[in-house]
């Protein structure tokens, strides 16, 4: 779908192929964006260094994909509610 004429490729165009690849396959709906963060909750999940997933899903800033993608780690935030008390 990537073409090397100077206009862009119309963003409803991937969404429709996309739609009918889906179909085509059989497999339920599921919008677009949600494969990014699929994408990414797995590359997580896998222990990929967070810049890397940062970079690959294109933002801009590391913060906004630890934000969106890394939960705390609860046996640390525990520990630092215990030592509160």
């Amino acid at each position: 779908m990537l073409t090397n004429e100077a206009k862009p490729t119309e963003p409803r165009t991937y969404r429709n192929y996309y739609k009918s690849f889906m179909k085509d396959l059989g497999i339920p709906h599921l919008k677009f964006h949600g494969l990014g963060h699929s994408f990414a909750t797995r590359c997580i999940e896998s222990n990929c260094d967070y810049k890397t997933v940062s970079v690959l899903l294109g933002h801009s800033n590391i913060s906004t994909t630890l934000n969106l993608y890394v939960p705390p780690n609860t046996e640390t935030e525990e520990k630092s509610n215990k030592s509160n008390f």
